[in-house]
């Protein structure tokens, strides 16, 4: 795999293995992912439990004011002696400690998912850094970072709502179902049953077809940045050409494009929505008439009624935001598929990082080198060189004849396609990257400065020099001078790629 998305399809299906890919990531911290776990299932026992308790307190006030009507006591009086005090302090209590188990379980387990998000995103990193200059070349650096940052963003909210909320979810769901059919009869569980199937049937499907607009929107939004961060990058070559307009169009293009893909996503986003709240709809009706019926026939109480008016608003409430989690959740998937594409991407450099160069004299022999960036065009032709040690050479020839490619050779930026390249007698091929790159120094023909102060763009090369050393090398360099009269010296901050120097 040589680019990034080059073949993109906007009807490609979820690759659903990157979950696989994000779980080890979970176990790292297996005491807080277990205390997580319990505080999980002791809020779920605490939700089922409410509704018994508010159905006690209904019965216990509705029997009371059958009892007041007969009596004829004061009605202040009666429900001051009547309103079972402790069943609403307990109601109260069991809401408390929901919020606060749900509280403490999103407190233990954030660690786990921050750590992951760092620990991922840092690979991806150290990835890019290994991929070959032709990956580099083409790749589109606003679209990259785009890419990266949805990515991580997106194991963030997998990892919370993949492992807290569809499963307790459907879990609750299977309990209630079991209580309604126990305490009342199959009714009220086939009618729960029913519309959970139809909400997930529902929700799946159209959430699968909108997929695609989500990739579009993706797409557009990667490709409108790339645009931007070129266009700001080359800010001076834009203003030489008077270009701005011309650029502001492009960028315009671009964001249209975006624009009629958040459309294609808003609309069908509102299909999915309606279609939902009808269910919900016809499943709460449904349900409330079979059990207003059944207290008509006295075979159930008015707490009885509020109960299952309370477990349904319970269920469909997780359940609606399980429509909203799914979305999400296949959205957070696109994310991620794309940034471990990243991941698949192979340079075609490989690495030896168990042989490392012995450097002896630094003899360096290019032997019967061919080399091409393009098989429709050669560069260099069965070229053979050999550099002593303590030798100064020069190479020179027109533009594109291959001087540069010289250098990028020897630095392993790109394998020869014939031919050797040895330092000391060891092919650069048989001898770990880091070690080969250690060896040589390089001054490039472009000097391009990291957006930080003169003193770190200067400690770059050596990150452990101390300032002393720094601003010995900046005396070497005959640059002290110049560096002497900036007003802030080697605080200097030179803006990027060095722009304010």
């Amino acid at each position: 795999m040589r680019g990034m998305r080059s073949d993109f399809n906007p009807n490609q299906k979820i690759d659903w293995s990157v979950v696989r890919q994000v779980v080890p990531y979970i176990f790292e911290f297996r005491s807080r992912v277990a205390l997580a776990l319990a505080c999980l299932v002791a809020a779920k026992l605490a939700s089922i439990g409410m509704p018994f308790v508010l159905k006690q307190i209904v019965d216990n006030l509705n029997g009371q004011f059958d009892a007041q009507a007969s009596s004829g006591l004061d009605s202040k009086t009666a429900m001051a002696l009547s309103v079972p005090i402790a069943l609403l302090i307990a109601y109260g209590f069991i809401r408390l400690a929901n919020s606060v188990l749900g509280e403490i379980r999103d407190t233990l387990f954030g660690r786990v998912t921050e750590r992951a998000m760092r620990r991922i995103g840092l690979r991806v990193f150290e990835h890019l850094h290994q991929l070959d200059l032709a990956f580099h070349l083409n790749r589109r650096t606003g679209g990259l970072s785009r890419d990266i940052e949805r990515g991580v963003s997106g194991i963030n909210f997998l990892m919370r709502f993949l492992v807290f909320n569809i499963v307790p979810t459907f879990l609750e769901l299977f309990l209630v179902m079991g209580i309604l059919w126990q305490q009342y009869s199959i009714s009220f569980a086939l009618i729960v049953l029913a519309s959970v199937v139809a909400y997930v049937w529902y929700s799946k499907s159209i959430t699968d077809w909108r997929t695609k607009f989500i990739r579009e929107a993706n797409e557009a939004d990667n490709t409108s940045t790339t645009r931007a961060v070129d266009s700001l990058l080359n800010f001076e070559t834009v203003k030489y050409f008077t270009n701005e307009q011309f650029e502001a169009n492009r960028y315009d293009g671009a964001l249209a494009s975006w624009e009629q893909a958040k459309r294609k996503n808003r609309l069908s986003l509102f299909a999915l929505n309606a279609g939902q709240a009808l269910i919900i709809a016809l499943s709460m009706t449904a349900m409330l008439s079979l059990a207003a019926y059944e207290v008509t026939q006295q075979r159930m109480t008015i707490g009885d009624f509020v109960l299952v008016n309370a477990f349904m608003m319970q269920i469909f409430m997780p359940l609606n935001f399980l429509g909203f989690v799914y979305r999400e959740i296949k959205s957070s998937l696109t994310n991620i598929e794309r940034m471990f594409d990243l991941l698949k991407v192979e340079s075609s450099v490989p690495d030896k990082s168990n042989a490392d160069l012995n450097l002896i004299t630094g003899r360096i022999h290019f032997e019967h080198v061919d080399f091409a960036y393009d098989a429709q065009r050669p560069i260099l032709k069965s070229l053979s060189i050999e550099i002593g040690p303590g030798e100064r050479i020069a190479i020179v020839g027109r533009s594109g004849s291959g001087k540069s490619t010289i250098a990028r050779l020897l630095f392993r930026f790109y394998d020869v396609s014939s031919g050797s390249i040895r330092i000391d007698e060891q092919d650069i091929r048989d001898v770990s990257l880091h070690s080969l790159r250690d060896a040589i120094g390089v001054v490039p023909q472009d000097t391009v400065l990291f957006n930080d102060s003169l003193l770190e763009n200067v400690r770059y090369g050596c990150p452990t020099a101390t300032d002393q050393e720094v601003e010995k090398a900046i005396e070497l360099a005959h640059l002290k001078e110049f560096v002497t009269s900036l007003p802030s010296g080697l605080q200097t901050h030179v803006g990027e790629r060095g722009l304010k120097l």
